[in-house]
């Protein structure tokens, strides 16, 4: 596919992905899904792509789902659109490589959804998030219902679902929405920083984290640990046995 929305840039293993829509604030519609689901399958099959940030051009990251789109749809139409958006976040959730939400600004309705199924949130200073659809007499479509939730609480995520309230970036770190808050001119030069730092360690243990903490997240607290466990031994005999190795040698690990 050729992209019209989604810009892409490769240096030293960190795939770069920009919503470049800004005259609309970037706004989500079906081009844009469709763009990335080409996009997550891609870095997927790039051997030089280690570590996925994504990131909008402009004031937005991504200012909700394309309301010019959707006006009209009948019931039936806006269902199929909300499994769309959902089936791409979850295809970039499972991605085995970290993804890695770099917020520049507006994440609100859909937008605030496509940063959620990231793996984390970096987010400027200048950052605002939000789910204002019931403001529109709507609901969420692309899973904040679910994500939301299990990433800040039940309270805090029905507050903001049910309030509509959009919150600066400080709030958002303070219940847990980011991870880490940067003033703007500093935010890709710190995303980078700590796409780098994934980078220098074990790649297999680095996919086996992502996996053991995505799936165990879904199911009960002992078929999690089963889980663990089992990942756990599955780098010995190979990556495992250089790390351990390199540390009791005192030297870098040869990946």
């Amino acid at each position: 596919m050729d992209y019209e929305i989604l810009k892409l840039n490769v240096e030293d293993g960190i795939a770069v992905v920009t919503n470049s829509r800004p005259k609309a604030l970037n706004a989500l519609n079906s081009r844009f899904f469709r763009e990335m689901d080409e996009m997550t399958a891609e870095i997927k099959a790039r051997d030089d792509v280690k570590v996925m940030i994504v990131t909008g051009e402009g004031k937005a990251f991504a200012a909700g789902a394309d309301i010019a789109e959707m006006v009209d749809m009948p019931s039936e139409r806006a269902r199929e659109f909300s499994k769309t958006g959902q089936n791409t976040f979850r295809n970039l959730e499972l991605l085995e490589k970290p993804v890695i939400a770099a917020v520049n600004g507006f994440a609100l309705g859909g937008g605030c959804e496509f940063a959620l199924a990231c793996d984390f949130r970096i987010a400027s200073s200048k950052a605002k998030f939000g789910q204002p659809e019931v403001s529109l007499g709507l609901i969420p479509g692309y899973a904040a219902t679910q994500r939301l939730p299990r990433l800040v609480g039940l309270g805090n995520a029905l507050y903001l679902l049910l309030t509509a309230e959009m919150i600066d970036a400080e709030e958002a770190l303070r219940i847990g929405l980011v991870q880490k808050v940067v003033e703007p001119d500093q935010l890709m030069d710190e995303v980078k920083k700590i796409a780098g730092d994934i980078i220098s360690k074990g790649p297999k243990a680095i996919r086996l984290v992502k996996k053991a903490a995505r799936e165990g997240s879904l199911v009960d607290f002992q078929e999690g640990c089963d889980l663990e466990s089992q990942h756990f031994g599955d780098p010995f005999g190979n990556e495992g046995v250089e790390g351990m190795r390199a540390f009791l040698e005192k030297r870098d690990p040869k990946w």
